[in-house]
């Protein structure tokens, strides 16, 4: 017997849920842990988003812009991932909604890279500068404390360098849209969206998508022991319409 797969995806449909927003990602694999001076400038306080497997979703707003010669990917922002495992693969997914065209590009990069690359550094000097402009107070106080792998909004007061395995996450966003609206083509609205750290199982499959590969194999092996009921029972009927004509012509003779 086979089982046609456009007759599975029907049975799949109904259960799914409705896809109402767009998905970039980038996939990577943690680096070994590096030593965090706690008296490090750079930092300290720097007001940016982080995201850990204790913490992994963060859901926010991101400026946007049209590429332009200087900036060809539009408006960048920076996020902080701490407190990964070493050697292990994960995705980092930006969702938006269909509704504000946009085209993202995530890039991740190590502590010491960032640190050391001058056009990164004054890129992220930048953001945060920004950003903590921005921000009241109470929020400040909740940026990168001085000891990453510490709870959010706490601070050690420990002041020897701690170790973490971290990276910064850099992600572009260019409007990817056209409208005869002036406002919205000189001024782009920023995009609500949700980023969002995944870690892998056993470095092969995305954890968050375990729900729905189960639902698939059960959707699956429920659509084949179907398909073989109606199959036998379409055969069944097939064989008695056979038999009553061969007995239909017996009597005929």
């Amino acid at each position: 017997m086979h089982i046609r797969p456009l007759s599975i995806l029907g049975l799949l449909l109904p259960i799914l849920p409705a896809v109402q927003a767009n998905v970039e990602k980038t996939i990577f694999l943690a680096p070994e842990t590096a030593i965090i001076p706690s008296e490090e400038p750079s930092l300290d306080d720097l007001g940016v988003e982080r995201l850990s497997p204790q913490n992994p979703v963060v859901r926010t707003r991101l400026n946007a812009s049209f590429p332009t010669t200087a900036t060809p990917q539009g408006s960048e922002s920076w996020f902080f991932l701490e407190n990964l495992n070493p050697g292990q693969r994960y995705e980092v997914r930006v969702c938006w909604l269909s509704t504000q065209p946009t085209s993202f590009t995530l890039t991740t990069y190590p502590l010491s890279q960032t640190i050391e690359d001058t056009s990164l550094l004054s890129s992220l000097s930048i953001y945060t500068a920004a950003r903590l402009a921005t921000l009241d107070s109470q929020r400040q106080a909740d940026s990168i404390s001085r000891q990453a792998g510490s709870p959010k909004g706490t601070k050690s007061l420990d002041t020897a360098p701690s170790s973490d395995s971290v990276l910064f996450l850099r992600v572009h966003a260019a409007a990817d849209y056209f409208s005869t609206n002036q406002t919205l083509m000189q001024n782009v609205p920023p995009v609500a969206v949700d980023l969002i750290l995944d870690p892998f199982l056993f470095n092969v499959f995305p954890r968050s998508l375990v729900p729905t590969a189960g639902w698939i194999l059960v959707v699956t092996v429920l659509a084949v022991v179907l398909g073989r009921w109606i199959v036998g029972e379409v055969g069944r009927v097939i064989d008695d319409a056979r038999r009553q004509r061969s007995l239909e012509e017996m009597k005929n003779k």
